[in-house]
């Protein structure tokens, strides 16, 4: 607590207080003294129409105490205060000096106040208003601590009034970052496990630091550039990606988009022979065919292949068209089915361009082959077969084939193809003897009637 302040003690008494002013006051010029003139005990005192000549105060107080009055003097109370308990400072009321013959044409001065002020203590005139041209700047208000109001004292830890602080006691442990559960032994087990668990929140993110100098920032730019090796490592990874594309999209072409192909072709120069025999038209002369042209349809019921076949192996005029080849140029020309002895020999693709021999590793001892032309039904039965061969093994294809199994001159058909699938490093090599001859008069041979 701080001690009373001097005035505020009731010990003592209250010192007067000592004159104001530089003279004595007294009536105005044509008065005597002590005069109240007419009407004073009338009227009550105003401060504001009490005309004292130049140089005199205009305070009542000061007035009878000059005058020699005898009238007792007020007693002086306590200074008032405000809201805070300061000092409330007020400005004295100062009226102009008035000439002498002036006043005396006015009222007559009231008589002095004797006693304590009557009323409430005026408020302070009020602060001037800020100009609205120009600003003002709004400072806070530091109040005295004596006359601030009470306060709460802040409790001091239990831990720092018994033990000297220091770095292991200050770390926060499980107990101030958690409260202790509540309830039953469950609810304590609980607790702890969770504390044990790490924060789910993530982390915050990185700022990076900003250069402070030119080299600084240089070397910034430098560490954000791709170096040699990053880039040559990316255009090596776009080419590789680049050829994987094509690579794939050339599997596609040879893998599907060709068989589409192949077979379209195929099955349109199959329905136009069938549709010339059926009108009666005339093909040429057998073995006068051209290089591509188709003269006869070849059937295999068991693989459920019906594909037209041209004269000559050409690889992009037959072959690749999805139909199947007639070996008849050079070394490697061979009979007609329409002749007496010989054999047919045949070829075609196994994979892709309509693969019609794709399968024939699948045909057995007994299984029918049929040649259809203009005006006969060839019916070829499967006598045997060789898995692999050399491409240049043209022996197969000789009127009495080696390997077949056939001694002596007949009537024979020869099946080539590549082999294993995919490759063309070996031939595979299927043979058979014709078992039936049949006009187209007579309608299709039971081989192509039966199931």
């Amino acid at each position: 607590m701080t001690a009373l302040r001097p005035e505020q003690d009731g010990s003592g008494a209250a010192a007067p207080e000592p004159p104001r002013g530089s003279g004595p006051a007294g009536p105005p010029a044509g008065q005597p003294a002590g005069a109240t003139g007419p009407g004073r005990a009338d009227r009550e005192y105003d401060p504001l129409t009490d005309p004292l000549p130049t140089g005199s105060h205009s305070s009542p107080w000061f007035r009878a105490e000059h005058s020699g009055s005898t009238a007792p003097q007020p007693a002086v109370q306590d200074p008032p205060r405000d809201w805070y308990g300061r000092e409330a400072v007020y400005e004295p009321i100062v009226t102009p000096a008035v000439p002498p013959e002036t006043a005396a044409a006015r009222e007559p001065i009231p008589e002095p106040i004797t006693g304590p002020i009557p009323g409430p203590i005026a408020e302070p005139f009020p602060e001037p208003g800020p100009d609205p041209e120009r600003s003002t700047a709004v400072f806070p208000v530091v109040r005295d601590d004596e006359t601030v109001g009470l306060r709460i004292a802040e409790a001091a830890p239990a831990s720092s009034a018994t033990a000297p602080s220091s770095p292991a006691s200050s770390a926060p442990t499980d107990a101030d970052r958690a409260p202790a559960p509540l309830g039953g032994r469950a609810e304590r087990r609980k607790a702890a496990r969770g504390r044990g668990r790490k924060s789910a929140t993530p982390a915050e993110p990185v700022i990076p630091a900003i250069p402070r100098t030119r080299m600084e920032a240089r070397l910034a730019a430098r560490a954000l550039k791709d170096s040699p090796a990053v880039i040559a490592s990316r255009a090596i990874g776009e080419i590789f990606i680049s050829l994987g594309v094509l690579m794939l999209l050339f599997v596609t072409y040879q893998l599907w988009w060709t068989n589409v192909r192949a077979h379209q072709e195929a099955s349109g120069t199959a329905h136009s022979l069938q549709d010339n025999w059926a009108k009666g038209g005339k093909n040429s002369a057998p073995g006068a065919f051209e290089p591509g042209q188709g003269f006869a349809i070849i059937h295999i019921p068991k693989l459920d292949v019906v594909v037209p076949i041209a004269e000559g192996v050409s690889k992009t005029k037959v072959l690749d068209r999805g139909m199947v080849g007639h070996y008849s140029e050079g070394k490697l020309k061979t009979a007609m089915p329409s002749a007496k002895t010989g054999n047919f020999a045949l070829a075609g693709h196994r994979n892709t361009h309509g693969e019609p021999f794709r399968y024939i590793n699948k045909l057995k001892d007994g299984d029918k082959v049929v040649v259809e032309t203009q005006d006969d039904y060839y019916t070829y039965e499967v006598t045997s077969r060789l898995a692999q061969t050399s491409p240049s093994n043209v022996s197969v294809i000789q009127p009495v084939p080696v390997g077949s199994g056939f001694t002596r001159p007949g009537r024979y058909i020869t099946l080539t193809t590549c082999t294993p699938e995919f490759t063309s490093t070996y031939r595979m090599v299927v043979w058979g003897k014709m078992v039936d001859e049949r006009p187209r008069s007579k309608g299709m041979p039971e081989a192509l009637t039966a199931g």
